[in-house]
């Protein structure tokens, strides 16, 4: 029996896929599971499963090709299945890379002197120092290019003070960036003004990943009514856990961050709350057998929350190892994402400790049911047996489905996070 291979979906929000890589040839035997394809999405490059068994028959769309999603790409069969008469209308062209127009240039005129005089001229008078010349006016206004206009409107400058050497006496973009106003007189001793400051207020073009990750959460922040928990995690007897973890674990090459000890601890509760590993869907929350983690993470050029499978079978180790090996893929080091990693998350977590936030609220990853928000593990003052002592804090707040749980079940579930790491021996046992 003859399969399509089609584009598939990486994510809600795909539309179109580039084909990067073919890595089965025309004629191999192809295994249910086996790496099929590099697909390109809006945010990463991605192996492409095959979900039948046979003989890779035909490529269609070969290598460096853009194709929307559901589009033909290649036919799987067995050696005497009929293939399909292919279709003679325009196949997807080969992404082409962009060139940037140049610049606009301004052309500025030069005044030519006149040919000499064949006759004597008077002797000319001495020279005087030139006042610059007036701007030009045009239908009563200044004549100057528009982006002339607004950088004198952004330094602050008055056009008719500014000598316009473009033709007729225009006001162009150099004139402006060249000027230097007259100095305002100021009273001996007193400072003149500070010089004014410039603010580059050019339009940004949006990458495509910056476009998926626009659509993605407005789509988040449109269908999923998000409410916010936050509470205070005591992490002083966790940092000493993990100290002493990784004293034991460094000839192994091991290390555990405090986000794998947060991973850990967020599986284990849903363990215990499995309504949080849901998605709504009309009249019905969807349960999923396996808890599959999203960790977000911030590449040059956007945000991509790939997940942890199946986090509710590892152990502490485990998880360290495969946090590292989802950052590594994700940047394009060793290896490229699957397209389970970047669509089967089930819960999320957001870390930016590392750039000292105290607290903030993530965007729920859709359709996950939640996303866990931490901040940076700083010592503060705290009321302990009833003396303040110093403790190493952490905030943490869960944004929440509120289609999938209430307020009080949100907060049930990160009080038990809290136990995790306040009573870290839990994550090894």
């Amino acid at each position: 029996m003859i399969h399509e291979v089609t584009m598939p979906a990486m994510g809600a929000d795909m539309t179109e896929g580039t084909v990067v890589k073919w890595l089965k040839s025309e004629g191999d035997e192809v295994a249910r599971g086996d790496k099929l394809a590099e697909i390109e999405t809006d945010k990463t490059v991605v192996e492409m499963e095959a979900y039948n068994a046979g003989i890779l028959r035909r490529i269609v769309l070969g290598d460096g090709t853009k194709a929307p999603v559901g589009s033909l790409l290649a036919y799987i069969g067995g050696a005497d299945d009929v293939l399909p008469e292919m279709d003679d209308g325009p196949a997807a062209a080969p992404t082409e890379e962009l060139v940037e127009p140049e610049p606009a240039i301004e052309l500025q005129v030069e005044a030519v002197a006149p040919e000499p005089q064949l006759a004597p001229e008077p002797a000319a008078p001495a020279p005087v120092a030139a006042a610059p010349p007036a701007p030009t006016l045009e239908g009563g206004r200044i004549k100057a290019s528009p982006l002339a206009r607004r950088l004198a409107r952004e330094h602050g400058y008055d056009l008719a003070a500014i000598p316009g050497t473009g033709p007729g006496g225009r006001i162009t973009r150099d004139d402006v960036l060249g000027f230097t106003p007259a100095p305002a007189f100021a009273p001996s001793g007193v400072a003149t003004a500070p010089p004014k400051v410039t603010v580059d207020g050019s339009d940004i073009e949006l990458t495509t990943m910056r476009q998926a990750i626009a659509r993605v959460t407005v789509r988040s922040k449109t269908e999923a009514p998000h409410y916010y928990v936050t509470s205070g995690i005591d992490m002083t007897e966790a940092m000493s856990f993990r100290a002493q973890l990784n004293a034991e674990l460094a000839e192994s090459g091991v290390r555990v961050s405090v986000n794998d000890m947060i991973i850990k601890a967020l599986a284990m509760a849903i363990v215990k709350y499995p309504k949080w590993n849901t998605t709504f869907h009309e009249d019905r929350l969807e349960g999923h057998d396996s808890i599959n983690i999203g960790v977000a993470i911030a590449l040059e050029a956007g945000l991509i929350v790939p997940a942890l499978l199946g986090v509710q079978n590892m152990s502490l180790v485990d998880v360290a190892n495969a946090s590292k090996d989802l950052g590594a893929r994700s940047r394009g080091e060793g290896g490229s994402l699957t397209q389970e990693e970047l669509t089967a998350g089930t819960f999320s977590t957001s870390n930016l400790g590392m750039f000292g936030t105290d607290t903030f609220a993530a965007i729920i990853v859709p359709p996950q049911s939640g996303i866990l928000a931490v901040g940076a593990v700083k010592p503060a003052p705290v009321v302990l047996d009833d003396e303040i002592v110093v403790r190493q804090m952490m905030n943490a707040t869960i944004s929440a489905d509120h289609r999938v749980g209430d307020g009080a079940e949100a907060a049930i579930l990160l009080n038990e996070i809290k136990d995790n790491l306040e009573r870290p021996l839990r994550l090894i046992l």
